[in-house]
């Protein structure tokens, strides 16, 4: 089972991640207050502004301080800097 490091020690199981989007829209805050409501909520900022949330396949919601572009390299085991280089 591969690993998918979120920023400050933590880690998910890449191969239930469904999606890994930015916190920034309506429907997706919206989201992450359903989840905080159900008890499915995950606070893997430590404190920190929330740049990416991580929607999981058992329902789950997990929030990263990590951006969304470095956790896509990481899940696809791509250097970021090339991320960062092919996206601009």
């Amino acid at each position: 089972m591969k690993l998918l490091n979120i920023g400050f020690g933590s880690m998910v199981a890449a191969g239930r991640v469904l999606a890994i989007v930015a916190p920034d829209s309506a429907p997706i805050k919206r989201v992450v207050q359903e989840a905080k409501e159900r008890g499915m909520l995950i606070d893997a900022s430590y404190g920190r502004k929330t740049k990416a949330v991580i929607l999981m396949d058992t329902d789950h919601v997990i929030l990263s301080a990590v951006p969304t572009e470095n956790l896509y390299a990481r899940w696809m085991d791509r250097p970021e800097e090339q991320i960062q280089e092919d996206g601009q």
